[in-house]
This record gives structure tokens, sequence and C-alpha cells, in this order.
């Protein structure tokens, strides 16, 4: 198992190994040729940065049976679950680091909301593959926010804003490589207080079967990310909140909400 992250430190920004509490500087990158260097700092002395930038940033929508059935009965709606794995998309200006702020925009409404998912990271060039196949081409697992305004996401003809606006995708802290999905728990917190706990493979589909299904007509790229959606009912966020997400294995993802103008 490792543990790899990029930090800055002073002028430095590079990709680093997490070692107890330790970061210590590679030269290279997780997906490619890489080395230690002797520069090491201690873990509470760098900032940590969102753990890779993506190339193509993919994301599950609806993939938890129990998240569909809330979520509809919330809505006052008849329940409609995927036929067949699909796919959307998320762009990088989205992106935020552990421990920034999220920023709720002046206009949001109040159903501004956090969604708390596991986040595939690839390191080889995945074409065409096969389920059994599929977690080979995975480098490691991260973790993800899909923070969402829903009277935007339910008026627009897009998700272009409602799920895309600067600051509405904190990913991390960190990649740790062989782990096993199965194993897995999410909690999400608000706050201190829990909120949701789910098996995190509790998937209608799960990551190797959108890994294969993706792959037959997308070329997926070493450093590309996969988000894969979310179970429960999240509850809204306003400014002054603290949400952290949790998954077993790889640590705790947090951030804040502060107003926007």
């Amino acid at each position: 198992m490792t543990t790899w992250c990029r930090f800055e430190k002073d002028s430095l920004t590079s990709y680093g190994l997490v070692e107890g509490s330790q970061v210590i500087a590679v030269e290279g990158t997780p997906f490619g040729e890489h080395s230690k260097t002797a520069r090491a700092f201690p873990l509470g002395a760098v900032k940590l940065l969102v753990p890779v930038i993506p190339t193509t940033f993919y994301c599950v929508g609806i993939n938890y049976k129990d998240h569909i059935l809330k979520m509809a009965k919330k809505r006052g709606v008849e329940p409609s679950f995927p036929e067949r794995p699909d796919i959307g998309h998320r762009t990088n200006n989205a992106l935020i680091a552990h421990e920034e702020y999220i920023v709720k925009p002046a206009d949001a409404s109040d159903a501004f909301q956090y969604e708390g998912e596991l986040v595939a990271v690839f390191g080889k060039r995945c074409r065409n593959v096969s389920k059994e196949d599929a977690l080979d081409y995975v480098l490691g697992w991260t973790i993800g926010n899909d923070v969402s305004e829903r009277s935007w996401q339910k008026s627009d003809r897009t998700l272009w804003r409602a799920k895309n606006t600067d600051t509405f995708k904190p990913m991390g802290p960190w990649i740790v490589t062989d782990l096993n999905p199965n194993d897995m728990e999410t909690v999400i917190r608000l706050n201190g207080r829990e909120t949701d706990r789910f098996r995190t493979n509790n998937m209608i589909f799960d990551a190797p079967t959108y890994i294969s299904e993706v792959s037959k007509y997308c070329t997926i790229e070493p450093g590309d990310v996969m988000w894969m959606g979310t179970d429960g009912v999240p509850e809204n966020m306003k400014p002054g909140d603290t949400v952290e997400i949790e998954i077993s294995g790889i640590g705790v993802l947090r951030n804040s909400v502060v107003q926007g103008r």
C-alpha cells in the first residue's frame, strides 16, 4: 500500500509519498518513472493540493439503489433506476483540495448539498478492457465531494453550473494504492454530526463494470479520474458548515463552506 500526494512547500510543488508523519518529495509522477528525493517534510508543514489534475474527469450519476429510492421519495416522484452504466463529466475548474473552501454563490438556493464519493485514479492507459481486468488499470483511490446546487440542477438544461461551478469539487487528501472497494465504508459528517454511513461498494454497477463499459468507447488516460456516485440523502450546507467525508483505508476529506459574492 502506497500513499501518493501532491503538495506545496515554499517554492516547491511536487508529487510526494506520505510515509508516517512525513512527506517525501518525488522526482517524476505516479504515472511514470519516478524516484524518491532527499527532500522530506513534516506532513503538517506542507499544503496538500488536489492529488491529480485529470485530463478527463468522469463522474457516475445515480449508482446507489437506496439513494435513488430516498431521493425519489423526497421529491414525490417514482424512482427510476439506470438500465445500464452511463457516465457524465465534470470540469477541472471546480476542483479544490482538502481543507480548501467551498464557496456558495450569492444566488445559490438553500438546496446546496454535499455528495461523498469514492474516486478511482487511473495509472495506465485503458481502452476496451474486460471487467475482470479493469482494476489493473487503477493506480489507487481517493475521495470526492460532488457539491451540487439542486435548484440549478432542476432548472438548467445541463449540469454546467449545478455541478461545475468553481470550488464545487473537493478531492483528496491523497491517493492510496492496493485497496479493495469491497472492504470500504463511507461516513459523512456535517459539523461533526454523522449524516450518512454506507458500504462504499453497495453500487448498482460496481467500479469494474463502469471502467470496462466506458473503456469500450473512450480511452482513459493515466491521471484520469472516475467518481463513483453516492448513497443516502444529502443535507443542505450553509456558510460556516464543515463537511467531512471519510472512506476506510483512504482517510478524511474535509472542507468548510464560505459565502460567495
